[in-house]
């Protein structure tokens, strides 16, 4: 979506891009599965309505994981924990 709307540029294509990142060996994708969804739904004070958004925050939340973002909306949310240089 970022690539269609030309917010984000790949210099292969996106499937390609994607192969490639699925075979770092410290990196893997979680699926969302329906607790994620849940909570993606439930979280009280996020000011981002997008879905995405959300679902990026529920997860990070339910893996206990530090989010590297720029999106200020995530940034500023505080049950989250945020790193961006």
């Amino acid at each position: 979506m970022l690539v269609s709307r030309k917010r984000l540029t790949l210099t292969i294509d996106v499937a390609d891009w994607i192969a490639n990142v699925e075979a770092l060996p410290l990196l893997s994708f979680v699926p969302v599965d329906n607790r994620i969804a849940v909570r993606a739904v439930q979280l009280e004070g996020l000011a981002s309505r997008d879905p995405a958004d959300r679902m990026i925050a529920a997860t990070a939340l339910g893996l206990g994981a530090i989010l590297i973002t720029a999106d200020a909306h995530l940034r500023a949310y505080r049950p989250l924990e945020t790193l961006w240089d």
